[in-house]
């Protein structure tokens, strides 16, 4: 990613770049706290004696928390700024921290992990479309899939934090201390979060739109040479010249409202084509294959690991070949994954590395497109009058098709068998294929400005 703090026709790539990364901390959080629960809640189950109903509120109750926060997200930045809620949410996230490592009883927990939620479900929003609004056009896809890098880092690193914390002490340490020091170590990035957020300015878009386009121009002219920074103050400004206020109503208007339905159904289909409940699950879905406890643990390692590398290689695509190819390939390879997956469970045909080889197919095909990809296209479809909102609706649709798939995921297996289960996910890549294919715009090289403009008259 050199390239990207090359100073060139005036723009000083060094300053967005640092401000993006900066920015997609909040992803590393995402990741932290999604994936830390994993290690800790064997040893919670035996702390506080949990029957297997709360086992699974206390994995989800994190998503309840993220649901509500996604939801308030737009309408609280879109009246005081990206950058204030993001420090707040980074708070949150702090106290979600410490009050998941410290509690008596298991409803302290619960109101905790909520907590945390909320900041999660902030962030999640924000974090991907602060960076949209502060990016150039050339560089806003990697810049944004910077966040979801983040965080597949955050979950690929909480597996081996939870091993060393594990392997610290005995069996007798691990129930009493082993799951608080898990939760309790989330306050580290936490607080560097905080602390950086201070660093960075606030959004251009948000800053015109509250009609201080000097102190966006400020900004830009650190993005951009004088010539395109103050072209760009005047798209902004006409934009929201074109329609005042941001109404809830103004969301269903012709152009804007087909944005809407494209946010929210793409967030949904990166949900239902199975991918958390492979990421929460695949040590059990290991074991259904034969594979032993430990080596079902090494295989889920590598599980991340994939998703870590393609996540790389999707950054290095995304401005390159552009958004919508990578969901028509990513979603088509995830489709027959899944078939095969599927078709491996209905002959009996389990043992040795069939489907362990096509899981990692598939997650590295999820890695490279709807991983990324959808969070980018989120960031950047919505009107600059309504972003706030709908990147809030869209998220809050990701959220709650991300608890519906993980509940009923358990179910599922137990009730329709793994084969139907991975067919059900595979028909739902392959809609995902058909809907992009048909309706999904490119966005490549645009200004979110003439995205904007594209959406007029549909």
């Amino acid at each position: 990613m050199s390239n990207l703090t090359a100073n060139a026709g005036g723009k000083s790539m060094k300053f967005v770049t640092l401000v993006s990364m900066i920015a997609a901390l909040g992803g590393l959080l995402f990741g932290f706290d999604t994936a830390v629960v994993s290690g800790a809640i064997g040893f919670m189950q035996d702390k506080f004696d949990l029957n297997e109903v709360e086992v699974g509120w206390a994995v989800s109750s994190l998503i309840i928390g993220c649901i509500v926060g996604a939801a308030f997200s737009g309408v609280m930045s879109d009246r005081f700024g990206r950058k204030k809620v993001l420090i707040v949410a980074a708070a949150l996230f702090v106290i979600g921290s410490i009050g998941s490592a410290i509690p008596d009883t298991f409803s302290m927990y619960i109101v905790a992990r909520m907590i945390g939620g909320l900041g999660i479900g902030i962030t999640s929003t924000l974090c991907p479309l602060y960076n949209a609004e502060i990016a150039p056009a050339k560089y806003r896809g990697r810049l944004v899939a910077l966040n979801q890098f983040a965080t597949v880092t955050g979950i690929f690193l909480v597996y081996f934090v939870n091993s060393g914390i594990a392997g610290y002490g005995d069996d007798a340490w691990d129930i009493a201390n082993a799951w608080r020091w898990m939760f309790g170590v989330g306050v580290v990035p936490g607080v560097i979060f905080f602390v950086l957020l201070f660093l960075v300015p606030e959004s251009p878009r948000w800053l015109i739109k509250q009609g201080k386009s000097e102190q966006a121009l400020n900004i830009l002219l650190r993005i951009h040479g004088e010539e395109e920074a103050r072209k760009e103050v005047l798209d902004i400004k006409a934009s929201f010249a074109e329609e005042k206020g941001s109404k809830l109503k103004d969301m269903f208007r012709p152009g804007i409202r087909l944005a809407l339905i494209v946010g929210v159904v793409l967030a949904i289909l990166q949900q239902v084509t199975g991918i958390n409940a492979v990421m929460y699950y695949a040590p059990e879905i290991f074991k259904s294959m034969g594979a032993g406890t430990d080596s079902s643990l090494v295989q889920t390692i590598l599980v991340g690991l994939v998703n870590f590398l393609f996540t790389i290689l999707a950054i290095w695509l995304i401005d390159k070949v552009g958004r919508k190819v990578l969901l028509l390939v990513g979603s088509s390879v995830m489709t027959v994954c899944l078939a095969v997956i599927g078709f491996a469970f209905h002959t009996g045909h389990t043992t040795g590395s069939l489907i362990l080889v096509f899981i990692l197919i598939y997650v590295a095909a999820f890695a490279v497109s709807l991983g990324p990809v959808v969070w980018v296209v989120l960031s950047e479809i919505f009107p600059n009058r309504v972003r706030g909102r709908a990147t809030a609706i869209a998220s809050m649709a990701l959220w709650i098709a991300d608890y519906v798939v993980s509940q009923s995921f358990p179910p599922m297996l137990e009730s329709a068998g793994p084969a139907s289960t991975f067919w059900i996910f595979g028909v739902m890549a392959l809609i995902t294929f058909v809907f992009t294919m048909r309706v999904v715009p490119e966005t490549k090289g645009k200004s979110l400005e003439e995205i904007e403009a594209s959406w007029s008259g549909k």
